[in-house]
């Protein structure tokens, strides 16, 4: 185990990142942080957001401080740091040196699954808007640094068996589990994203996580181009599941 424990969970959006970011920020011995690069993302990229004044407003653009606010000392009784981060938000540009001091995990979902959800939000979306191909870049960068497999979580397994998945994530980052990430109270956080406004509604009112319910609608036809391009990067990683 690392000491302290610095987890770096890349996803994509429409995952269930945030119901895992409670999780974590439950326990009594964990700090937990939003999105930090989220600012630089879209200083770098332009790209047009929801609220994206506010982020940038809320956050430092500086990718190099972020990091090194990101690998700081924690206050004290804190021994687990848990990174909530985009995968789409680590640029091209960007040192991956830091990676290294950090151990890193990658939350995964089905691209249909995603879309669904994402289309709701944006009217717009793209492959680098999902972050696959990104977390696969991550992914393969961990590989070659470590000679390991870094750990993957797909979202279905974890809300088919909060615990067990939950157990195997933390007995593979070398911390005891704690019963108190199956549930959290309802409400916002202090340390959610200035975003939280627009993303957010449904995990202000969990408890926990929700069970896996499928899609209520097939994918609209004019999004499975999107979806198979996807595809392949999501089914890399998924061979490295945790409990396959």
């Amino acid at each position: 185990m690392m000491d302290p424990l610095r987890i770096a969970m890349w996803s994509g959006p429409r995952n269930i990142s945030t119901a895992m970011m409670r999780a974590w920020e439950n326990r009594t011995d964990t700090a937990v942080c939003d999105e930090p690069l989220y600012a630089y993302y879209l200083a770098q990229t332009g790209i047009d957001h929801p609220m994206r004044d506010e982020v940038m407003a809320a956050q430092d653009q500086n990718w190099r401080r972020v990091v090194e606010g990101l690998l700081a000392p924690l206050p004290e009784g804190i021994t687990v740091f848990y990174q909530k981060h985009m995968a789409h938000h680590l640029l091209p540009g960007m040192d991956r040196d830091w990676l290294d001091g950090v151990f890193n995990a990658f939350l995964i979902r089905d691209p249909r699954e995603v879309l669904a959800s994402y289309t709701q939000k944006r009217d717009s979306v793209t492959l680098e808007d999902l972050g696959f191909p990104q977390q696969v870049e991550i992914f393969e960068h961990v590989r070659a640094s470590t000679g390991g497999i870094a750990p993957v979580l797909d979202a279905r397994d974890v809300l088919g068996d909060p615990a067990g998945t939950l157990k195997l994530l933390c007995k593979t980052a070398g911390v005891a589990f704690s019963e108190r990430m199956l549930s959290w109270p309802a409400g916002p956080r202090v340390t959610d994203g200035v975003w939280a406004r627009h993303w957010y509604h449904k995990v202000e009112e969990s408890t926990g996580f929700a069970p896996y319910r499928p899609p209520a609608k097939p994918l609209p036809e004019t999004l499975e181009p999107l979806a198979e391009a996807a595809e392949p990067y999501y089914r890399h990683l998924y061979e490295h599941r945790l409990g396959r």
